[in-house]
């Protein structure tokens, strides 16, 4: 194995933990009263603010000189995609399904990459992706009898939430590789165009439908996004890393990434006992949907 190859590992592997984790910190945050736009507006705050320091510093006046209005174009469309939209439904999942059943059907996101790749650009699917689907459907149908999550209770059709926000974020990472596949920019600011786009977007979203009134939430909430908001700057930031290497291939950090419910699982075990239920269905469920994912990216 490759220097190279060790590197993408690690930095795909770093989101996978840590975006295992972040869930812990919404679904505290949600219970606590907070809201889905608040929260998706206070994790892209936090982590567009510490991008953009950080090129300030590094790169000052030399920042984004090989942009194009092309690779704008498609950082742009990636945020506002995936970090806006995609961010609310993930908010909204986890609020109505809990955590772990979240993150984990967020890991069905290879599928819907497939299937963009099948519609748009013609490539088949071989024997081992249609196992793989058959696997990830399993998992994801035991998910629905599993009686675990949210201790409240939820109906099958909340499931679409975490669902929804799989197929933007597939759309937003095949947008995020081409994209760095087509510029000579950094990760850093590539992944500061694209949350900038998702801010903007948030913050018209915000004002045109619900005003000022989408912040009027209980304090502790805002520790909690921070928090969450903390993690998934290093987090973006990695996989933005890991998908501009020369070994980056969707192939490669998509199953890293797809193992985070794994960790989730984890944590909402120890640290979210009196508002979400892990059952041996959830881990079940999640194992198989980890195991179809692999298999239908590879």
């Amino acid at each position: 194995m490759t220097g190279a190859t060790l590197e993408v590992l690690a930095l795909a592997l770093i989101p996978a933990i840590l975006w295992g984790f972040t869930p812990i910190f919404d679904k505290r945050g949600m219970a606590a009263g907070g809201g889905s736009v608040q929260a998706s507006l206070v994790v892209v705050v936090v982590d567009s603010a510490i991008y953009w320091l950080a090129i300030a510093v590094l790169y000052g006046r030399a920042a984004f000189s090989g942009l194009t209005p092309e690779t704008l174009a498609v950082f742009v469309f990636a945020g506002v995609i995936g970090t806006a939209l995609g961010r609310i439904t993930i908010f909204v999942g986890v609020d109505r399904v809990g955590a772990s059943l979240n993150s984990t059907i967020l890991s069905t996101r290879p599928l819907f990459a497939t299937l963009i790749a099948l519609a748009f650009l013609g490539e088949p699917l071989g024997p081992i992706t249609g196992i793989g689907i058959v696997i990830l459907v399993g998992g994801v149908s035991i998910l629905t009898l599993s009686k675990g999550g949210d201790l409240g209770g939820w109906r099958p059709r909340d499931l679409l939430w975490p669902i929804a926000a799989a197929a933007t974020f597939a759309v937003a990472n095949v947008s995020r590789r081409y994209g760095m596949l087509e510029t000579p920019i950094s990760a850093l600011e590539a992944v500061a165009i694209n949350e900038t786009a998702g801010m903007i977007a948030l913050v018209a979203y915000a004002l045109a439908v619900k005003g000022t009134a989408v912040l009027s939430r209980p304090r502790e909430t805002y520790l909690y996004f921070t928090g969450s908001g903390l993690l998934t700057t290093i987090a973006m930031l990695s996989l933005m890393a890991a998908l501009g290497l020369e070994g980056g291939r969707i192939a490669i950090v998509d199953p890293l990434v797809a193992t985070a419910p794994l960790f989730t699982l984890l944590f909402a075990a120890v640290l979210l006992r009196d508002v979400e239920r892990v059952t041996k269905g959830v881990v079940a469920g999640a194992a198989l949907v980890v195991v179809g994912a692999v298999l239908i990216t590879v």
